[in-house]
């Protein structure tokens, strides 16, 4: 009994893992492990960039979602708890992609590291090592997040944690030259 019981584990971890492996992201301007293009750079704080969002395209979806939530975060960021770049949730389940420029309807930005409900570019310490942002749609098991503008990225990570079905993730870098 003990050995059919282990078996069924084995094999609903590997059918999840299966499942896990096809929810997938990429974008038209960001491959994982690369520089994120200037486009994509803070536009204050000492960088000069078109602090311009990047479109993101997600498929395979896991079973069951019921909205879908986007974070970008930097776990470099000198501040002991790294720094949310944006942070958009109550995306329609169906939706397969985020341009920041045509918001789904009922999509709702909160608040950044930078204090803004907006996308909010990379912008690392000038001559730092590169930062890694990990950008990750979020697949929940609720139809809507109960937040406003102004919830912060810990309480939305929170959140996400406790509804997510799955995520998929692309981390890309960003190192801002020592000078400009």
């Amino acid at each position: 009994m003990q050995r059919l019981i282990l078996s069924s584990l084995s094999f609903l971890a590997l059918a999840a893992a299966s499942h896990a492996a096809d929810f997938r992201l990429s974008s038209p301007t960001l491959q994982a492990g690369k520089p994120m293009p200037v486009l994509h750079e803070f536009n204050g704080f000492g960088c000069t960039g078109a602090n311009v969002a990047p479109v993101l395209n997600w498929q395979g979806v896991p079973a069951g979602t019921r909205s879908l939530a986007v974070t970008v975060f930097d776990p470099d960021a000198p501040t002991g708890s790294g720094w949310w770049h944006w942070l958009v949730v109550n995306l329609p389940a169906g939706s397969r992609t985020l341009d920041a420029a045509a918001l789904p309807e009922g999509a709702l930005q909160t608040r950044t590291d930078y204090g803004s409900a907006s996308f909010g570019g990379a912008c690392p310490p000038a001559g730092a090592a590169p930062h890694r942002y990990q950008f990750t749609v979020w697949a929940l098991d609720t139809d809507k997040l109960p937040v406003d503008a102004n919830a912060s990225g810990a309480l939305i990570g929170y959140l996400l944690r406790q509804h997510a079905l799955g995520k998929a993730e692309l981390t890309a870098t960003y190192q801002r030259p020592a000078s400009r």
